[in-house]
């Protein structure tokens, strides 16, 4: 497994944008598939994307498709999370996480995600 730590959140306007990134410990970061979930005051956990170990396959959340993108860089251990188009409900603590196992197949379920980060504040004001 992995280390995580999140950067990048902030106060930011309706509309605008935040990249969130996520650098990760250890040389096998890139036998791990990775993600974003995100945890707003009051509500449970959710899931926002994720990425496949090499890159090749992303999935998102229907709230978020079409304005964030999770991209990852192997060679850096780096995680990364544009988002666009932010709303005020894009409120929360974002979470890194990595699969429990290596070379796992691309998963939506906090369950899978064995690693997981201390979180990144994102508020998006009116």
């Amino acid at each position: 497994q992995v280390q995580l730590v999140e950067s990048g959140g902030g106060l930011v306007q309706a509309g605008g944008s935040l990249r969130l990134s996520c650098a990760a410990s250890g040389r096998t970061f890139g036998s791990y598939s990775m993600g974003w979930f995100r945890q707003a005051s009051g509500k449970e956990r959710e899931f926002v994307a994720s990425i496949l170990y090499d890159g090749a396959r992303t999935e998102y959340s229907n709230f978020v498709k079409g304005r964030f993108a999770i991209s990852r860089d192997n060679a850096n251990n780096m995680l990364y999370l544009q988002m666009n188009s932010l709303k005020v409900e894009d409120t929360a603590l974002y979470y890194c996480a990595g699969s429990m196992y290596p070379f796992q197949l691309l998963s939506s379920r906090e369950g899978d995600f064995g690693s997981w980060g201390p979180g990144t504040q994102v508020t998006v004001s009116a």
